[in-house]
């Protein structure tokens, strides 16, 4: 079934969350966004810019949130906290940003309990998962952004590099949103040829896009603070395939459990996706070194969770 009422409220008006929030409206996917931040002054001007463009975009409603407007959200985006700086990775902003996770989750839930929340917050892996601890029913409707974001930036470098339209490159990086991710080339493909077949193709090749897309955020990073415009188009993707009840297949963040021998932690793997979140994830065949990186991801993000509560 379709979700008529297309109301999103997003936490978090930085970078980010306010790319997010245009995302959507520039895409005609919502009715309805609130846009909800601790920085009054922030919040309302962004809102402000917002409300300006909704005129070139269609009639949403937009304005300033609070956590009452959860009630008649179907989606809330998590979008709060500390941001990666120049020379840290994901990881270092555990501590940051897992307290943050405690205070918004039981909001977000004592408001609307049968609300998909999407973790877009860094490490958004660990954060996922934290959430699921606290509230392990709905399990299925807590949704990381995952590896939506590197899966899409190696789609494009794949097709800049062969001059194919990267919508018919189909191939997923798996495992961490971060540096333990992994690109699944067993599967890949340029239309239906199997990549490692694709005229011209060598593993050499394939493993240096792979390593411009992982690294890719470290490189925008450095040029301009934040990465938000790619994210926030993979979040409205993720909002649509949800509004829509699509059930497309996304590498999104959510709980494996006896997933080619992982289990109890988040990770993005392919994962169908509708209106009550993840319906299930898909049973793909992996290789053997896909399937030992994939056990190095979940190790090193258990080590990583240890001493958050």
């Amino acid at each position: 079934m379709i979700i008529r009422h297309r109301k999103i409220t997003i936490i978090g008006a930085g970078y980010v969350g306010s790319t997010t929030a245009f995302a959507p409206l520039s895409a005609r996917a919502v009715n309805e966004l609130c846009l909800i931040d601790v920085n009054t002054a922030l919040v309302r001007a962004q809102v402000m810019d917002l409300q300006h463009a909704v005129p070139f975009l269609g009639t949403a409603v937009v304005k300033v949130g609070n956590y009452s407007d959860i009630r008649t959200s179907a989606v809330v985006v998590i979008a709060a906290g500390a941001n990666q700086k120049p020379g840290e990775t994901r990881l270092d902003l555990i501590q940051k940003n897992s307290a943050l996770m405690r205070e918004l989750g039981p909001k977000v839930f004592m408001m609307n309990p049968e609300a998909i929340v999407i973790v877009v917050t860094n490490p958004v892996d660990v954060l996922t998962y934290q959430l699921i601890r606290m509230f392990p029913g709905k399990k299925r409707r807590i949704i990381g952004s995952g590896t939506v974001l590197d899966s899409a930036r190696l789609r494009h470098l794949v097709g800049a590099h062969f001059n194919i339209d990267p919508t018919s490159v189909h191939a997923y990086i798996c495992g961490e949103h971060g540096d333990s991710e992994f690109p699944l080339w067993s599967t890949a493909n340029i239309g239906q040829v199997p990549i490692l077949s694709y005229p011209g193709c060598t593993k050499r090749t394939l493993d240096q896009l792979f390593m411009q897309a992982k690294n890719a955020a470290y490189t925008i990073i450095a040029g301009k603070q934040a990465t938000y415009y790619a994210i926030a188009a993979g979040v409205t993707h993720i909002v649509e395939a949800i509004f829509g009840d699509r059930n497309e297949v996304l590498p999104v963040s959510h709980l494996l459990m006896h997933y080619h021998g992982v289990s109890d932690v988040c990770l993005s793997v392919p994962a169908v996706v509708g209106r009550n979140g993840v319906r299930t994830q898909l049973s793909l065949k992996f290789s053997a070194r896909e399937e030992r990186l994939l056990r190095q991801s979940a190790a090193q993000l258990k080590r990583a969770r240890k001493g958050i509560h």
